[in-house]
């Protein structure tokens, strides 16, 4: 895959870094394939994300949602069962990890279970009353000047 420089456009735009770090991470080799996820829709305004964490304990998690980017980390204790077995084979990572995800306006972590080594985080987008389309009646010309039995509207008119 190619790399592409998107300096000149970080020195002559004013606002869009955020979404020329989103393309310079999309266009990146590096990134990050650990641990595995699923983004689910499980409704029309309800989301999942399920992360795979196994050998990670409840502790060892934390998940942080902050204006719209929500945060996992996993970090392994030092030696969590204390035990002097030498290992001959790692084959299961226990390896500190760091996911992000960046999430649309409105959208607001519901909450999160740990069960079979997975970390499930239900998120729904609630759009506030005030943000929601509304429909504005059309009003007809005799309701914006209203008549007045004496006449007085057509004195001003005229």
């Amino acid at each position: 895959m190619r790399n592409y420089d998107l300096t000149p456009f970080y020195r002559s735009t004013v606002g869009f870094d955020r979404f020329f770090s989103l393309l310079d991470q999309a266009a990146s080799d590096g990134s990050p394939g650990y641990p595995p996820y699923n983004i689910e829709r499980t409704g029309e305004t309800t989301y999942r994300i399920s992360v795979a964490v196994s050998g990670f304990s409840q502790g060892e998690l934390s998940i942080v949602a902050k204006e719209n980017t929500l945060t996992i980390k996993g970090e392994k204790s030092a030696n969590e069962n204390g035990s002097k077995a030498e290992v001959l084979y790692r084959g299961i990572a226990a390896r500190a990890f760091e996911r992000a995800f960046q999430l649309a306006d409105f959208v607001q972590v519901k909450n999160a279970s740990l069960e079979n080594g997975l970390l499930h985080v239900d998120l729904v987008r609630e759009i506030p009353e005030a943000k929601k389309p509304r429909s504005i009646p059309i009003a007809t010309t005799s309701a914006v000047a209203p008549q007045v039995a004496d006449g007085s509207a057509e004195k001003a008119a005229a």
